[in-house]
């Protein structure tokens, strides 16, 4: 069963319950954001960092640490190139079945993993993705109490489930508008068609007047 249709009646039903989030940036503006769950992955975030190089685009990658650890080359990688990191959790567990202390040693350990490949302070890697986009009001309560942020999406086109390239263009090409978060993965469900699928998209949506910028972009100009 596929759930993308169902995905944009959610981000309406839960942006405005929980609006400390960040679910999508200005929509006064045509900027939006390129977002990437589940690597570092050695082959397929590198296909996805050509595909960016070549556009001279920014964009934000949440990392789970255990990858971080696999392939730090990689996490070194998109440091270098300026792209924005956030934490999606050291081993893709969902949060709500995590006690508190399993939850902070989660976003602890992945970000000692992302300081040990790239040099970042904790306090430069706050932005946190809940895997699966799953949490509950005591998650995000937690976040605020440890002073990390929590950024959600707008446009989900479930690329994980491997759709197929055309059906995850045409997804975000529906759905997209002034501000968009938008969620894809370059781990090893749905990073096998990431980088042709961001190709097609970037290319599309340049000719609709869109600027990509960082979650922390987005952070900057939500109103």
């Amino acid at each position: 069963m596929q759930l993308a249709p169902l995905f944009p009646i959610v981000y309406k039903i839960l942006q405005p319950r929980f609006p400390d989030c960040l679910w999508c940036g200005s929509n006064h503006r045509r900027a939006i954001a390129l977002t990437f769950d589940d690597g570092p992955h050695p082959q397929y975030t590198r296909q996805v960092l050509q595909v960016l190089e070549r556009y001279q685009i920014q964009a934000s990658f949440f990392w789970l640490g255990v990858c971080v650890q696999r392939t730090p080359e990689v996490a070194q990688e998109i440091c270098a190139r300026g792209h924005w990191i956030g934490l999606h959790g050291y081993d893709h567990r969902s949060f709500p079945l995590l006690s508190t202390n399993q939850l902070r040693e989660s976003l602890e350990k992945t970000q000692v993993a992302i300081y040990n490949a790239c040099g970042l302070l904790p306090e430069q890697v706050r932005d946190v993705r809940p895997p699966n986009g799953l949490f509950t009001p005591k998650t995000l309560e937690l976040f605020q109490q440890w002073n990390y942020r929590s950024v959600m999406w707008s446009v989900v086109p479930e690329d994980w489930a491997l759709p197929g390239i055309n059906s995850v263009v045409k997804r975000v090409l529906q759905q997209v508008e002034n501000g968009s978060l938008i969620v894809l993965h370059d781990g090893l469900f749905g990073g096998q068609d990431v980088a042709a699928t961001i190709e097609i998209l970037i290319s599309e949506l340049i000719q609709r007047g869109y600027e990509f910028v960082t979650v922390d972009a987005l952070w900057k100009n939500r109103k």
